[in-house]
């Protein structure tokens, strides 16, 4: 079967690393502008392709780069972290369709950051290989597994848990799936739950004349806990003051007194 590979980022990387491993044959891949990409050296490493097989992301309505994928003849799309929308196009060019790992036990965030959500929303979490539609994280699914959300989870320490789940996941599912062995499930239309790149905003800022449960107030400043990355804030005399929350269990050596 003839694989065009479409990923980004760690789990993006190591999905190509283990089609390559297996066997896979990726005739082609799609990968974001090189300003955009997360791993994209080792992406390149690993996929080992000429630079007349791997397309730029930006350009998936470009006819010519349709024409030049179709003339590659993938049966399959696979792809993992990749955050772009295909339009039907492009996913006809595959006789087999195009699969998916998403960060999220779905239909429960679909779309973006579903580690922030599963913790503000208590939404459970999880990863899904799915088949790509027209819609944002809404095609046929094929696997999931369910990953807890501790209470001890910040974003960050979720999103890590959620990286080796999909890896894990796609990892078992794939020879099954290529025996034809799996059941695959309809997403219901209008289920579960969907958030933009722009939610974030919503949880951005702590008003400090605003009630809060404790346990809301802990979540969203949890949830936003993602080193670098700058976390909630409040602003105090005019200045933004970020807030990061470190958590652990009574019974882990912390190193205090």
């Amino acid at each position: 079967m003839k694989i065009l590979f479409l990923g980004n980022n760690w789990v993006g990387w190591r999905t190509a690393a283990f089609l390559k491993e297996s066997g896979a044959q990726i005739v082609g891949a799609v990968l974001h502008k090189p300003e955009e990409r997360k791993f994209g050296k080792e992406l390149l490493e690993t996929l080992g392709l000429d630079q007349g097989r791997i397309f730029d992301a930006s350009m998936l309505r470009d006819s010519e780069v349709l024409d030049a994928i179709r003339s590659l003849s993938p049966d399959l799309g696979v792809s993992a972290y990749f955050g772009t929308i295909l339009k039907k196009e492009f996913l006809d060019i595959f006789p087999e369709g195009c699969i998916n790992v998403h960060p999220a036990l779905l239909p429960f965030n679909r779309g973006a950051h579903p580690n922030v959500w599963n913790i503000v929303e208590g939404s459970p979490a999880g990863v899904t290989v799915h088949y790509i539609d027209e819609g944002v994280d809404t095609g046929r699914i094929i696997a999931q597994r369910f990953v807890e959300v501790r209470p001890i989870d910040t974003g960050k320490t979720l999103y890590r848990r959620l990286e080796k789940a999909c890896l894990d996941l796609f990892e078992e599912t794939w020879p099954k799936f290529l025996a034809g062995d799996m059941e695959i499930d309809h997403v219901v239309a209008g289920s579960g739950t969907f958030h933009k790149v722009a939610d974030l905003k919503t949880i951005q800022e702590i008003k400090p004349n605003k009630l809060y449960t404790a346990r809301e107030l802990v979540d969203v400043i949890r949830a936003r806990t993602f080193e670098p990355h700058p976390g909630a804030h409040m602003v105090v005399d005019g200045k933004k003051v970020f807030m990061r929350l470190e958590l652990y269990y009574e019974d882990e050596d912390h190193g205090g007194d």
